[in-house]
């Protein structure tokens, strides 16, 4: 029997599909995808489940599983891994060798295959920074590609995926820093265990038995504001210049907006089971027995309840499939 997809999904919601399909390796990825997208436009690809909310309803979805594991080093700091790998588990490993580039990013959930569709990234550092190339199966060709970082066209948890090219990644290359001496990979090391550490105490890290950490991770990304704009807002809004467009545009703190706007950590609608997390403002979180819809409903209060206050409209962060 087809298992709900609240059970692989980290904010734990979303119904039961037609079908799961696994793929184990990355020709069985490559042939499972080519017979889903022979029989249906409904599909969907899922890794470690954690950037996605998905619906309720969703009987006629096909859904492909990505579980191809490895990790190969090429030589010259050059490694490829497979898209099934878990992406902290992948951080962790990258550190204990000396490779440096991703150690602020451990702790982020899901997979390394859906790590280059939002360009994830976390404390001054974004996966653009250490990305060589991947191989993608596109949907609209059948075709196997190889793209290089400008073919992908990363931006701020943006990539060219997101803007409409739909596929499904099958392997990551990563360019690293190497020959790092013993000393620098212990601080690799200590800066991955320091990052964790803090990821966990805004419930970010996943675990079974705190509600706090059922969610998407961050559900909405922090605007990015004209300067002039920023300078309507409080003297204690924080912003920070962007480097890509010379400092004419700020980026604002989500967290901060949501909380301006009467939100506290905690906050629920009547009768849901979907709340704000206690820990951390930008995380909408399953309190247990949630739905899609519960999630979805308080994901729209709070983009009113800012709009209302600042005109500034959130945009989410993880997919919503089925909506």
């Amino acid at each position: 029997m087809t298992k709900a997809l609240a059970e692989l999904t980290s904010i734990r919601v979303g119904g039961t599909p037609h079908q799961i399909h696994t793929a184990n390796s990355r020709d069985e990825l490559v042939a499972i995808t080519k017979s889903v997208w022979s029989k249906t436009e409904n599909w969907l690809v899922l890794g470690g489940g954690s950037n996605v909310v998905i619906s309720d309803e969703v009987d006629d979805l096909e859904v492909i599983l990505v579980r191809n594991l490895g990790v190969e080093h090429l030589g010259q700091g050059l490694v490829r891994v497979q898209a099934g790998e878990n992406w902290s588990d992948f951080v962790i490993h990258a550190c204990r060798k000396g490779w440096a580039g991703i150690e602020s990013l451990a702790g982020i959930p899901g997979t390394v295959g859906a790590a280059p569709i939002q360009n994830i990234g976390a404390y001054q550092q974004e996966l653009s920074l250490t990305f060589k190339q991947l191989e993608f199966l596109d949907y609209e060709t059948g075709d196997l590609q190889v793209l290089s970082k400008a073919d992908c066209e990363f931006g701020y948890r943006d990539s060219i995926f997101k803007q409409g090219k739909r596929g499904v990644v099958t392997w990551v290359d990563f360019q690293f820093f190497v020959d790092l001496p013993a000393a620098s990979t212990r601080l690799l090391q200590s800066r991955a265990e320091e990052v964790l550490e803090l990821r966990a105490s805004k419930g970010m890290v996943l675990n079974e038995t705190d509600h706090d950490t059922w969610s998407c991770g961050s559900f909405f990304t922090n605007p990015v504001v004209s300067e002039s704009f920023a300078r309507t807002l409080p003297m204690d809004a924080p912003q920070w210049p962007t480097v890509e467009d010379d400092g004419k545009t700020v980026k604002l703190s989500a967290a901060w907006l949501i909380e301006q706007a009467g939100l506290h950590k905690g906050f629920s609608l009547p009768h849901s089971k979907a709340a704000i997390s206690s820990k951390h403002a930008l995380a909408i979180t399953n309190r247990g027995g949630a739905t899609a819809h519960d999630v979805a409903e308080l994901a729209r209060y709070i983009q009113l309840q800012v709009s209302n206050k600042f005109g500034i409209t959130l945009v989410p962060e993880p997919n919503l499939i089925g909506f």
